[in-house]
């Protein structure tokens, strides 16, 4: 768990981050949100201090990050950041290796972290390991950049606009990725956005800022359906919050017990994808199928439509 209390930081007589408080829960996903200037990034980076803060401080499972040299901690706190900053002269392989060997891990337990993580970012060992970042494509550097931040086992991963330069295909394919591997090692990661798609997409909480402050911090459904002030509202947008509203809730959680007529839709499609294809289809309702082809219930679309009401 990470506690922030009351943290600030000032430049001068400029106040970038002004008194922010928040508790993120371990094994989750907390995304910081903002217009440029609003203090998103400054507040990620005390967390591991590579800024430091004037006033508050920082707390991982209780202890207050001050308490060892700041090069310590930021060994043992994953960092990614967009553009990937990989070593343009070493390989994939050493890339990755980083840090484990800056904390003295012996080479055949650095190799094994290596090979099981081109694995689990579907990188062949044999084909990338011992590639340079130029020959690789934009979507792959991003995977392996995340994977030099994981090599470590880390509990905590930050990340600051880490999908901003990637196109929509292979953003959303990262963000995936993002999700796969946060349920398979359980860590805990906090990552700065300015996008309200891939904030609702990725964060089980959403922090809000603007000039230094936090002005809402909660789950995405109450953020659209409780906005604390009108610019939470317009950052979660007003036009399209019914649509960001259904985008929340996948169509196996939502799926009504019975039989109907209907194309299949996955039960991991969020209903706002489910919508659309009835839509485009002209049908009235769905089957929802599992993955293993298990029928799991059917939907109607004025069933979907309910969901996208605040409640």
């Amino acid at each position: 768990m990470i506690s922030v209390e009351n943290l600030s930081k000032q430049y001068g007589a400029t106040t970038v981050v002004d008194g922010v408080s928040m508790v993120i829960e371990r094994n989750s996903i907390t995304v910081i949100v903002g217009t440029s200037g609003s203090g998103k990034s400054t507040l990620l980076r005390m967390i591991n201090r590579l800024i430091e803060p004037t006033r508050g401080r920082v707390l991982i499972d209780g202890h207050d990050t001050t308490g060892e040299p700041a090069h310590l901690l930021r060994r043992r706190i994953g960092y990614a950041i967009q553009g990937h900053g990989l070593f343009p002269h070493r390989t994939v392989a050493e890339n990755i290796a980083t840090v484990p060997r800056l904390l003295g891990w012996d080479e055949a337990r650095i190799r094994a972290r290596v090979e099981e993580l081109l694995l689990v970012f579907q990188l062949d060992p044999g084909a990338y390991a011992g590639a340079f970042p130029h020959q690789l494509s934009g979507g792959q550097q991003q995977r392996v950049g995340v994977a030099r931040a994981l090599a470590a086992e880390p509990a905590v991963l930050l990340m600051d606009e880490p999908f901003g330069a990637l196109d929509p295909i292979i953003r959303a394919k990262a963000q995936d990725d993002l999700l796969d591997i946060q349920r398979r090692f359980g860590t805990t990661i906090v990552l700065v956005t300015h996008d309200m798609d891939e904030a609702f997409r990725l964060g089980d909480h959403v922090a809000v800022m603007s000039h230094g402050r936090l002005l809402q911090y909660d789950r995405p459904a109450v953020l659209l359906t409780r906005p604390a002030d009108p610019f939470v509202s317009r950052m979660t947008g007003v036009s399209d919050r019914a649509m960001r509203l259904l985008s929340l809730t996948t169509a196996g959680e939502a799926a009504l017990p019975g039989v109907s007529e209907g194309p299949a839709v996955a039960a991991a499609a969020s209903l706002r994808e489910v919508l659309s294809e009835l839509l485009w289809r002209g049908a009235d309702s769905a089957v929802v199928m599992d993955a293993d082809g298990t029928r799991r219930g059917y939907l109607t679309i004025a069933a979907i439509l309910e969901r996208g009401r605040p409640g």
